[in-house]
């Protein structure tokens, strides 16, 4: 456990009340969103937010260290919201993940074949994006950003929860295996299935638009 780690860990089990707000303040938002993901309502994220740091103060003394501090939280987190969600008939199980529907994303005869020169690769590359998307507060760019809600919030839960965890709130590929429990492999799956999906989603917007 790295120094830093080490020093706030001691912290929150002292009862550094400090410590605790730091923390709660930091990670709480993309907790619900990670949450949220899960349940069918924000008040139950919230709620879910809320059991998982009561389940994280009750149980500072029984971490181990075996990962950091807030790959731990996460799992308490996504092991709370999974156990609500199921309640709430919305979450897929997660050992649906291994056997993924197998749909892919886009049209398979977008990208070349076996016998093609670049085997996987795109047959024609998709249209550029405008450059102004780039430019905050546009018209375009709170379209697109709409668009690309709407293109998230379409994809199949295990995707939406991938994806929100590494393009969303930044967690590497590692952390996502840890939290969701899955492998790397399942990980690179719906994260590329997610990704091309959004992409062909927005594709077609900017076609009509």
């Amino acid at each position: 456990m790295a120094g830093e780690e080490a020093e706030l860990l001691a912290a929150l089990r002292a009862g550094d009340e400090d410590a605790f707000a730091r923390v709660v303040s930091q990670w709480s938002r993309s907790m619900l969103a990670v949450a949220r993901r899960f349940v069918s309502t924000e008040a139950s994220a919230e709620e879910v937010v809320q059991e998982t740091w009561l389940a994280v103060v009750k149980g500072l003394d029984r971490f181990e260290g075996r990962s950091s501090l807030r790959t731990w939280t996460y799992r308490i987190l996504v092991n709370t919201a999974k156990t609500r969600g199921v309640k709430e008939r919305r979450t897929l199980p997660w050992s649906a993940l291994i056997g993924d529907d197998g749909a892919p994303s886009l049209d398979p005869a977008l990208f070349q074949s076996a016998g093609d020169a670049h085997p996987g690769g795109w047959r024609a590359a998709p249209t550029a994006w405008p450059q102004d998307l780039a430019v905050e507060g546009t018209v375009l760019a709170g379209e697109v950003r709409g668009q690309l809600s709407v293109a998230v919030s379409a994809l199949p839960d295990h995707q939406r929860i991938v994806l929100t965890l590494r393009d969303v709130l930044g967690h590497t590929s590692e952390e996502v295996c840890a939290l969701l429990e899955i492998s790397q492999v399942n990980q690179r799956v719906l994260l590329h299935r997610a990704r091309t999906a959004v992409r062909a989603g927005l594709a077609a917007y900017l076609e009509r638009s």
